[in-house]
């Protein structure tokens, strides 16, 4: 009966896999040097963590948190000005510090954590299209983030090849007009 009492209370404080694994996301968001938004990424295969990555600059440059942020002085929105941040993002840190270890995340899961300075969630916890094509080319399966509210969200990648494509036609056809 004992046992079956803390098997029962277990349960109800332990989170399902997506959760324990956005949340180990969240650790790791909380490395990111970023002052707008951190993001923290794992990558998993096999129910096995093979890489991390958070956003912030290139080895050994200058962070953000130390000199302060171009995009905020020139007021950028999210998703904008690439050219003036010297970031790389948490997914692609992920997928490089598994390329600089050996570890392989073809077919991977990869859960992307996002949170405001003020520790909330971010509103757009996606990828942005510059990391989309990186996991798409790395092979990545399935992505999962969380929104706000607490929800989960899963993101089927190879849906993002024919989004990116169909994007990209729609450009060139609104050039040609």
């Amino acid at each position: 009966m004992l046992v079956e009492n803390i098997s029962r209370n277990t349960k109800n404080f332990r989170p399902d896999k997506d959760r324990y694994y956005l949340n180990i996301a969240k650790a790791v968001a909380q490395r990111s040097p970023c002052v707008r938004r951190q993001f923290g990424a794992i990558i998993v295969k096999g129910d096995v963590i093979v890489s991390t990555g958070y956003n912030g600059p290139a080895r050994g440059s200058v962070n953000c948190n130390e000199v302060g942020c171009l995009k905020d002085l020139l007021n950028l929105p999210s998703y904008t000005g690439y050219d003036y941040c010297p970031a790389v993002h948490a997914e692609e840190n992920a997928l490089l510090n598994a390329a600089r270890h050996g570890s392989s995340v073809l077919d991977g899961i990869l859960y992307l954590y996002g949170q405001n300075p003020d520790g909330n969630v971010t509103e757009e916890g996606r990828p942005c299209d510059r990391c989309k094509r990186a996991l798409i080319n790395a092979g990545i399966k399935k992505v999962v983030t969380l929104k706000p509210d607490g929800s989960i969200v899963k993101y089927d990648v190879s849906q993002w090849v024919k989004e990116d494509a169909d994007r990209y036609i729609e450009k060139l056809r609104e050039q040609k007009k």
